[in-house]
């Protein structure tokens, strides 16, 4: 679909100002053919971190988002599983329909987000689902929207004190022609950051009214 450079520019600066707190700019190191965005102050197990190796091309950037959850994975886990009903915590989901699959790995997706995005919909493919190391993974691979070749991974391990979950999201996407690659971090990170937010709340009040 045509895209005015210029308007979209506005839009990234626009939704992430607006919506989530702003986050802090990162400096963009030059590409390599394997990199992990991972810069936690909590400690990730390696079982964990090798997950969010990410292979970056010449015009892809990549980031992480952590967040720490007072409840336990048994809690977080089957909302965050559930690869048929993001919007179950994702606010910016309005509709998901599956295309095909049966939520299993290869399972295909197509969402609707709401308005005042730079895109319309997604169709999204389940690349990892691993319940008992508690991962998931999905790459973009159609629809109308501009983060193109977007490739997200999602672990869940427990926080140091044994008692709560720590979420580490990373994804590696495509730089749209006009926006910079800290551009695209900061849009897409306040997005990730939002959703876990939202997560970390269902989760909580899931056992407070247990």
């Amino acid at each position: 679909m045509p895209t005015n450079e210029s308007k979209s520019s506005l839009l990234f600066h626009r939704y992430n100002t607006n919506t989530c707190p702003k986050q802090q700019s990162q400096q963009q190191q030059p590409p390599h053919p394997r990199r992990s965005p991972l810069t936690c102050a909590t400690p990730v197990p390696d079982t964990v971190s090798r997950y969010h190796a990410h292979v970056v091309g010449p015009n892809q950037c990549c980031s992480a988002v952590t967040q720490q959850i007072s409840a336990p994975i048994s809690a977080v886990w089957p909302v965050i599983r559930r690869f048929d009903n993001p919007q179950a915590y994702k606010h910016f989901v309005k509709s998901c329909h599956v295309v095909n699959g049966d939520g299993s790995v290869g399972t295909v997706r197509e969402i609707h987000v709401i308005s005042g995005l730079p895109a319309a919909n997604s169709t999204e493919r389940l690349e990892i689902l691993d319940d008992e190391r508690h991962v998931i993974s999905f790459s973009v691979v159609g629809g109308d929207h501009r983060l193109a070749n977007y490739r997200s991974v999602t672990t869940l391990h427990p926080s140091p004190d044994g008692k709560g979950t720590v979420v580490v999201e990373s994804y590696v996407v495509d730089t749209p022609v006009g926006n910079t690659n800290e551009e695209t971090c900061v849009f897409v990170d306040t997005i990730v950051r939002c959703n876990l937010q939202s997560l970390a709340q269902i989760a909580e009040n899931s056992v407070r009214r247990n």
